[in-house]
């Protein structure tokens, strides 16, 4: 009989000690004078010149600290005082902005009000994905995502998607669900009812658009192949809203044929975890080349093992320049710095694709809101 640890046994190892490498490197991101928890984006940020980065910098750090640690050891005051500091960062209508971010120095499309849009959303839907991990369950303003209730005004502002961006688009609706989602479980059943119908147009509006040959929305992907690769990356996002209702996704086994067709190296952490949230809802899900999909999912964990920067971090990349979304002509920093966002990013691949290989290995604290982060329950048959 063999005894001894496994080829598996020593790669879990190497989890373990890369997990207490970083957690060790988020407690160094503690921002000075700040309550506990509010965190740095990178060890080159300067909060007293980027004061508003200290937005992203810790609800990026909260998600990647529940999924790593949870916050079981914290105490109710101290929760409290984070959410209070996440909180303040809400405009009225309940929208999360980063201070300092300012109509000229922002662009995500020609349209301001989409630029806006986008970013806002962005943010908000990762600021209350902390706040819930610190509150699971704390009720949210939701009020300027109270329109999108109304199926004639849901339908226009879909109409007016631009599927030749499918992977700022993906974002955009990813985001929307989730807000509606969260006024679903805040509200009565008369409202749960709006949601449904709010649903329905989403769901519906999908059905059409979607490529047949690939499960992807996006213009333009069976003609070129970086189209094709952002409109995976879109459609990931989208793909969310099916996971979370339980509902049988049409074309999934083609987005697993494409992620499999790519290759298991490190690309940047969007991609990366794009690839693995896939594959890992295609394994569960489905009965589609599951030893393929480990033998992908088990190359890729070790290449991203390998990649930890010395500091116990991750970065995106290697070279270039990183800036925050949407925010053009504001903070940047040296790509191939640990930043909160690529760690966090980094660590669900790592989390999911650990989780799939060996489940009762060790518990991790996926979100529950979708997103970035969310994995979904098993699926059950659309109404």
């Amino acid at each position: 009989m063999l005894t001894g640890p496994t080829a598996m046994d020593r790669l879990f190892e190497r989890i373990d000690v890369a997990r207490n490498r970083t957690l060790a490197w988020l407690d160094a991101m503690q921002a000075e004078g700040s309550p506990e928890g509010v965190m740095r984006i990178s060890a080159a940020h300067r909060p007293s010149a980027w004061p508003g980065m200290l937005l992203p910098g810790t609800y990026n750090g909260i998600m990647c600290r529940e999924l790593l640690d949870g916050f079981d050891g914290w105490s109710a005051a101290r929760r409290a005082a984070l959410v209070a500091w996440l909180e303040a960062h809400r405009l009225p209508d309940g929208r999360f902005r980063v201070p300092g971010m300012t109509d000229p120095d922002v662009f995500k499309k020609p349209d301001p009000d989409e630029t806006w849009r986008y970013i806002d959303w962005h943010v908000t839907n990762y600021g209350l994905g902390a706040v819930d991990a610190l509150e699971p369950g704390r009720p949210a303003r939701l009020a300027f995502a109270e329109p999108y209730l109304d199926p004639p005004f849901l339908k226009a502002w879909l109409a007016d998607r631009d599927l030749r961006d499918p992977w700022q688009e993906g974002n955009n609706i990813v985001n929307l669900a989730s807000f509606l989602l969260l006024i679903r479980r805040d509200g009565d059943a008369a409202t749960g009812r709006r949601v449904a119908a709010a649903l329905d147009v989403l769901l519906d509006w999908h059905d059409r658009l979607r490529e047949p040959t690939t499960g992807f929305w996006g213009v333009g992907q069976l003609s070129d192949p970086t189209r094709l690769l952002h409109a995976f990356a879109g459609s990931m996002h989208n793909f969310h809203i099916w996971y979370h209702e339980g509902l049988p996704l049409p074309g999934q086994d083609k987005a697993v044929d494409y992620c499999l067709s790519l290759p298991p190296a490190i690309d940047s952490a969007c991609i990366d975890v794009d690839a693995v949230d896939v594959l890992v809802h295609g394994r569960r899900l489905l009965d589609h080349r599951r030893g393929e999909i480990d033998a992908w999912l088990t190359e890729l964990l070790e290449a991203l093992l390998a990649f930890q920067n010395p500091d116990g971090g991750f970065c995106d990349v290697r070279e270039g320049v990183r800036r925050q979304d949407g925010w053009v002509r504001g903070y940047e920093e040296p790509q191939g710095l640990s930043n909160t966002f690529a760690t966090w990013f980094r660590w669900i691949a790592i989390a999911m694709i650990a989780d799939a290989l060996q489940p009762d290995r060790r518990t991790w604290n996926f979100r529950r809101m979708i997103g970035i982060g969310y994995r979904g329950p098993q699926g059950r048959s659309r109404p």
